[in-house]
């Protein structure tokens, strides 16, 4: 039997391995068709490749077939058939392993050690709140879902700009966005000092007003042509704003701010070769941002070396061409979709219900997130204008429809234990887990809670990328919860937990209560690293 926690990353590793040099052959199975057979494959014209006419040699069978190791789900069985190499697993023992310690397949472990510092800058956040373009709003919540993940792996993260308009934080807390205020600004006595002495006097005449300088850039966009810096950046004309800006990054990096997870030493001025500064920005401030990042690299001998970009692409509204609508419009639309959708689903004045006035809130945002972030960030989204449906299986809506769902059913199982038709809840390491053998049951264990953690670490990684732009992912958790609502919806649809008060039903009524206690979990870490609270109804 495995010990530790079981991962699936380590699983397929080890059957790789056990194969021998080149290539990986193995991959997870995911659809639940092939899951009825097989949890694992090793294609058969993978195998032809590795060895002469696709025969496995004896050595590696027996060595795939007594796979053991950290981390390694145990091997029921591994037999030849015609799509290749198949194998299963000991799928009680998964059960029994993966549901005996929840907590470590839902919730990211802390590093012993502190993890890197990075300061995460959003430009749109400096902008006035009534104003925010869409493509604005998309890296807002981008760069909040990366905040909010980053620091769920230990990362020391400070996001900048502190936001100074009340407006704009107000509409923050409506799209429970969390980003730090501020009501002072930094100074920018040193940087104006600087530029002051990097300008050609001779062309000062020329400068449009308000403008303190104009500072050639040509040689820096050289020496980093590799990076990925737009070759036509030539100079940058240098306002007050712009020295703001680096002010602010200045500050965040040398003076790491209070609460922002300080480094180990514990005290500012921290250094800056552990600090990665990443710009998330719209497609329109994508070429200004290189401008300010190579400006700060011309002014400060002591910026970050390691500055990546996010960019994320342009937001358009089907069918309404050239349309500008701003933030503040989309939430209100959206918001007046799901009010409306939700009385024509559930009947009744509930616009006139207090207790629905959260629900709606929280639905519109969860709307709003999923369809903005449910894209790669990179690539153009296209909105709908139209009504929304509470129908769809792929909406906001929907995930938080089943979310609810799960809270029901946990609190139709306490409502029978108060009235005496259910025991309490037995000892979890009592549970007989091979009475869990719907092939539902393991579809949403194989594929939702026990790769959950892996996925959830591959939304961005920092470890040497190289070049200017930074991979990211933010659409992994939405595309998982969705799934998870589909797997979830299909299953409880079709099968009846909380079954009827006898004593020998209850054995696979606990196990299986306890797989959705897992579900449930997995659901709340990966709607919290949305910003999203879990709803008890709807």
């Amino acid at each position: 039997m495995a010990t530790g926690r079981l991962g699936v990353g380590e699983t397929l590793e080890a059957l790789n391995a056990a194969v021998g040099p080149g290539s990986p052959v193995w991959f997870k199975e995911t659809h639940a068709r092939h899951l009825r057979v097989r949890d694992f494959l090793a294609p058969r014209s993978a195998l032809q490749a590795r060895f002469r006419d696709g025969q496995v040699p004896e050595c590696v069978f027996r060595a795939v077939s007594c796979l053991q190791g950290p981390g390694v789900a145990p091997v029921l069985r591994c037999a030849p058939t015609p799509a290749g190499l198949s194998l299963q697993l000991q799928r009680p023992a998964v059960f029994e392993h993966v549901l005996g310690a929840l907590a470590s397949y839902a919730t990211p472990a802390k590093p012993a050690s502190p993890g890197p510092r990075v300061v995460l800058h959003c430009p749109a956040l400096r902008c006035n709140s009534g104003t925010l373009r869409l493509s604005q709003l998309r890296a807002v919540l981008v760069a909040d879902h990366l905040v909010r993940v980053l620091r769920a792996h230990g990362v020391r993260v400070c996001s900048v700009p502190p936001v100074r308009d009340p407006h704009m934080s107000t509409f923050l807390q409506k799209l429970r966005v969390e980003w730090p205020t501020a009501s002072k600004s930094t100074s920018t006595e040193t940087l104006r000092t600087c530029v002051l002495a990097n300008l050609d006097g001779s062309k000062e005449a020329t400068l449009p007003p308000g403008v303190l300088g104009r500072l050639c850039l040509k040689e820096l966009v050289e020496q980093s042509r590799a990076a990925g810096y737009d070759p036509s950046i030539d100079h940058c004309l240098v306002t007050e704003d712009v020295l703001s800006v680096l002010s602010e990054l200045q500050e965040a990096v040398r003076h790491w701010p209070e609460g922002g997870h300080q480094g180990p030493a514990g005290h500012p001025d921290a250094g800056v070769d552990d600090c990665v500064v990443i710009h998330v920005v719209s497609c329109e401030e994508a070429f200004q941002q290189q401008k300010l990042d190579l400006l700060w690299q011309k002014l400060d001998d002591q910026a970050p070396h390691k500055q990546k970009h996010l960019v994320c692409g342009p937001v358009k509204i089907a069918g309404v061409p050239g349309t500008q609508m701003t933030a503040p419009e989309y939430y209100r639309l959206r918001h007046a979709q799901v009010r409306e959708a939700s009385a024509l689903k559930h009947g009744g004045d509930l616009a006139q219900d207090p207790t629905w006035t959260e629900t709606f809130d929280i639905l519109s945002v969860a709307t709003i997130k999923f369809e903005m972030l449910s894209t790669a960030p990179q690539s153009q989204l296209l909105l709908a204008h139209s009504t929304i449906s509470t129908k769809g299986t792929k909406s906001g809506t929907f995930v938080m429809y089943n979310c609810a769902r799960l809270a029901t059913l946990f609190e139709g199982y306490k409502h029978g234990l108060e009235q005496g038709l259910y025991p309490t809840f037995p000892l979890v390491s009592s549970l007989d887990f091979s009475l869990l053998h719907d092939e539902g049951e393991w579809l949403l264990l194989f594929n939702s809670v026990l790769p959950f953690l892996d996925l959830l670490s591959q939304t961005v990684s920092l470890a040497g990328t190289p070049g200017l732009h930074i991979p990211v992912r933010t659409e992994m958790v939405c595309k998982f919860l969705v799934q998870l609502s589909m797997d979830f919806s299909s299953y409880y649809n079709r099968v009846h937990i909380l079954g009827e008060p006898r004593p020998h039903l209850f054995g696979q009524m606990f196990a299986r209560l306890q797989l959705l206690r897992a579900v449930r979990e997995v659901f709340h870490t990966g709607l919290a690293m949305l910003g999203l609270p879990p709803l008890n109804h709807i």
